[in-house]
């Protein structure tokens, strides 16, 4: 054996037949294009899905195809793949127009559809992930169909390496919280404002690679210059211990909060959408509330075109247009 037929273990691992992939985009880019070699189809897609939309995560498209690249926002309710997920369309369908309830989906009305091929990626508590699917502008031969169990078995395996991929996600994100010194604050034990910012970067990352929802709360007492005035700043060292106490005592493990200003905090409620981050905004206000603290708090949701950044100003926005109302309710 020469020189030339030793390789290292990673450059091995690359190129030996029956490897593991390095993660679920090389999976899920490696079954696209093994689908669309042996089925043909214009289009092939990994998606997920994100309340009212689908945000492909992979693509494999034709070069006349349909121009649709990883990144791009599609309708969610109006998919066939809304229809397939429901359990009211095959998973696949060589002629769309001979199946009513792909027939009248809106989103041919955009684009093109006569061929169709979807089948759930799907979480092991039954929860959905979003779709692997397929398009072509054409109707395709009846003999498409045999490829069903092909696909569904792509789907699985899929499905599969995610489930992992994301454990070890949440593995990564619990040690990410439990940093050093270096990122807490030392009065109320929560991340401290450099904390804040590496969280949000990694789990943008997150966001990013799957798609993940997330919002930003922002709250920010409304007492404390006048009880360090009025009470010296013991007293409102003690009332930032107490707010820290509720906000961590009111919050998910999975998510994180951290003082970032002298008497702001903010919150990552991590894969919550708008209608999930109104839920824990009404959550730590109730909580507040009734440990007699008088805050503002502000919301704001991470989107396919807006980053936790983004969402992280407009809940800081968001707070601060209740200011002026809440101090004219104290005064009155």
């Amino acid at each position: 054996m020469g020189d030339d037929d030793h390789q290292d273990g990673a450059g091995t691992a690359a190129t030996v037949p029956g490897s593991p992939f390095p993660g679920f985009a090389e999976a899920a880019e490696a079954v696209l294009a093994d689908l669309q070699g042996r089925l043909g189809l214009t289009l092939w897609l990994v998606t997920r899905a994100v309340g009212e939309h689908q945000v492909v995560l992979h693509a494999q498209d034709a070069p006349e195809g349909y121009g649709i690249t990883a990144g791009t926002v599609l309708s969610w309710s109006g998919s066939l793949c809304t229809v397939m997920a429901a359990g009211d369309g095959p998973h696949v369908a060589p002629r769309v127009a001979d199946v009513p309830a792909y027939a009248t989906a809106p989103n041919r009305a955009v684009a093109p559809i006569e061929a169709y091929v979807g089948v759930p990626l799907v979480q092991p508590d039954g929860e959905l992930f979003g779709t692997l699917c397929a398009f072509d502008p054409e109707p395709q031969p009846g003999a498409l169909v045999e490829a069903e169990d092909l696909v569904v078995l792509q789907a699985r395996l899929l499905s599969t390496v995610l489930h992992l991929e994301l454990g070890t996600e949440e593995l990564h994100r619990r040690a990410e919280r439990a940093e050093t010194d270096a990122t807490t604050d030392v009065l109320t034990g929560l991340g401290n404002r450099r904390g804040w910012e590496q969280v949000l970067a990694a789990e943008e990352t997150r966001c990013s690679r799957y798609g993940h929802p997330a919002s930003v709360l922002v709250v920010d007492l409304d007492e404390l210059k006048v009880v360090n005035d009025g009470s010296g700043h013991a007293a409102g060292d003690e009332l930032l211990r107490r707010a820290a106490e509720v906000l961590h005592g009111s919050l998910r493990s999975t998510d994180y909060v951290a003082r970032v200003g002298g008497d702001e905090f903010a919150v990552l409620a991590v894969e919550t959408g708008p209608e999930g981050g109104r839920v824990e905004a009404d959550r730590l206000r109730e909580a507040l509330r009734g440990a007699g603290i008088a805050a503002a708090l502000g919301l704001g949701s991470r989107a396919p075109d807006r980053s936790l950044t983004d969402a992280w100003r407009d809940a800081d926005a968001d707070m601060y247009r209740q200011k002026p109302s809440r101090r004219t309710a104290r005064q009155d």
